[in-house]
């Protein structure tokens, strides 16, 4: 990340409360993929002020400004991160819910190789795994 999400916020025009402040810097503190009940739960232990209904409309609002990305699991959990986090890929345990992030050198050249072969310049992608522990 190059810039705090406080600050790209502030850069992009929004309005920054105090409580969207917290919510804010519990999103950029965070190192797993918190969905807005997990978000809440954080911010109120710093602001018992901050309602659940606050933490979706400010998830909404950074979202929209492209803040936030949204990530969707299989789980039927929405979940976050910083939109400025640097390329990552997903492996997610079907058992546990746990959300591994990976970066492998190979596979960033197969996509490429392959929207080449394809007639195409990769502009970006999003990959997810689906998994259990093998034994």
């Amino acid at each position: 990340m190059t810039e705090s999400i406080i600050h790209r916020c502030e850069a992009k025009g929004l309005r920054m409360t105090g409580q969207r402040r917290t919510i804010a810097t519990v999103l950029e503190e965070a190192v797993d993929h918190p969905d807005v009940e997990e978000l809440h739960a954080r911010a109120a232990a710093r602001d018992a002020g901050i309602s659940l209904a606050t933490v979706y409309r400010t998830v909404k609002l950074f979202e929209e400004a492209g803040i936030l990305e949204k990530l969707e699991f299989r789980d039927g959990r929405a979940r976050y991160e910083d939109a400025e986090r640097d390329h990552h890929d997903h492996l997610i345990d079907l058992n546990s819910g746990e959300v591994i992030e990976f970066v492998d050198a190979e596979i960033e050249e197969l996509q490429e190789r392959i929207a080449a072969k394809l007639g195409y310049e990769l502009k970006g992608h999003r990959l997810e795994l689906y998994g259990v522990k093998r034994k």
